[in-house]
């Protein structure tokens, strides 16, 4: 990139200017990581200063028997198959209630498409579990999933989410975005949800009062241009009902794990390698200049690595996601260190460790506790970047 285009663009992102499409494909061309990341920097401090956002979650996934067979996912598995489950409700609430240590604030539902699973399966599980963990926040269904409760039930997505309200619903969950541009989702999505019926989705979560996330799955067979698209949607529909909290980039993973039964579930990985830790980096921090109307962007620690999560603390994240111990939609844990779980004290130590104050709060972003940051007085306490 000249140093004209980079003066420009600086000054724009420091006069609070809206970058354009072309402005996100150059920030992508730039190979100056380190002035990429400041200056995603400046603007996630701008907005969030020196505080990293955390809570403390569990995700529950009640069944893995899906209709779809998306070419990115190790997740799924057909009826019959010998690792399908799919739990009745109690067994649900009692796998949650046996996740409730530690102050637990959110649980995080997300589901295969089940053939067979009648409706009101769903709104009942959340009842459940409502009462059986009543402080704690549900987040649960992708839009892709409430677009499978219209299918099987009839009903519209409105009346679907006002059920899911009274049970309980706090939040959808922002998978099923993956990529939205139909040139590369032909390829990657084996279900009918696409653009148009995702933010259709949102759109009325949003007008019911209901605070989302948004996701992008990056680094399989998508271009930058594709990402800077993504985006934009995003951005546009947040224009319009600034109902989303926060944006993910989650990192598109190898099948490391279920390819030991045999079977490679994930049809990418003989074509794709996964992006690396500084495409990682990078797009964290155009996404963080892109994104101008979205107040977070988290890093979902399990997809990036711990280190690389603690980078993008200081490429434009301000979110580092909860404590999880358990994610089956992708798995990395073996293969490059990191963990099931971090509980609350290790979160704390990582966001301090990144230089940064740590703040717990809760599923709709209101906070719980604030805590100390490092140590000023120690000379090898880190610091964030200068701004």
């Amino acid at each position: 990139m000249d140093v004209g285009l980079k003066r420009e663009l600086e000054e724009k992102v420091r006069a609070g200017e809206r970058l354009t499409r072309e402005d996100g494909i150059a920030l992508y061309a730039s190979d100056d990581l380190a002035w990429l990341g400041g200056l995603a920097h400046e603007v996630r401090t701008r907005k969030n200063g020196d505080v990293v956002h955390f809570n403390v979650n569990r995700h529950l996934n009640m069944t893995n028997v899906c209709t779809a067979s998306c070419a990115y996912c190790s997740f799924q598995r057909k009826p019959g198959e010998k690792d399908a489950y799919t739990m009745r409700i109690e067994e649900a609430v009692r796998l949650a209630k046996a996740m409730e240590g530690e102050n637990l604030t959110e649980l995080h539902i997300v589901n295969g498409l089940h053939p067979t699973l009648p409706w009101r399966y769903y709104p009942r599980s959340l009842s459940a579990l409502k009462e059986a963990l009543p402080q704690v926040s549900l987040k649960a269904f992708t839009a892709t999933e409430i677009h499978h409760f219209e299918t099987i039930s009839g009903l519209s997505a409105s009346e679907i989410l006002d059920e899911l309200i009274e049970a309980g619903l706090e939040s959808l969950t922002g998978g099923g975005a993956e990529i939205f541009d139909w040139e590369v989702r032909q390829h990657i999505v084996d279900h009918n949800t696409h653009w148009e019926d995702w933010s259709r989705i949102h759109r009325l979560a949003h007008e019911k009062g209901l605070k989302t996330p948004a996701t992008m799955l990056y680094g399989h067979i998508e271009e930058p241009r594709h990402r800077v698209d993504h985006v934009l949607r995003l951005r546009e529909l947040q224009d319009e009902t600034g109902g989303f909290q926060v944006f993910i980039p989650l990192r598109y993973q190898h099948d490391f794990v279920d390819m030991k039964d045999g079977k490679v579930r994930n049809k990418l990985q003989a074509r794709t390698t996964m992006a690396t830790g500084a495409e990682a980096l990078k797009t964290f921090a155009v996404s963080r200049l892109l994104f101008d109307n979205v107040p977070h962007v988290k890093v979902f620690w399990v997809m990036h690595g711990v280190q690389t999560a603690q980078l993008a603390l200081q490429h434009g994240a301000d979110d580092m996601d909860g404590s999880v111990v358990e994610y089956k939609i992708t798995h990395d844990a073996d293969n490059y260190g990191t963990p099931n779980k971090l509980g609350r004290d290790d979160l704390l130590d990582l966001i301090r460790d990144a230089g940064f104050r740590p703040v717990e709060r809760n599923t709709r972003y209101e906070i719980i506790r604030e805590y100390p940051g490092p140590d000023a007085e120690r000379r090898e306490s880190p610091q964030p970047m200068r701004v």
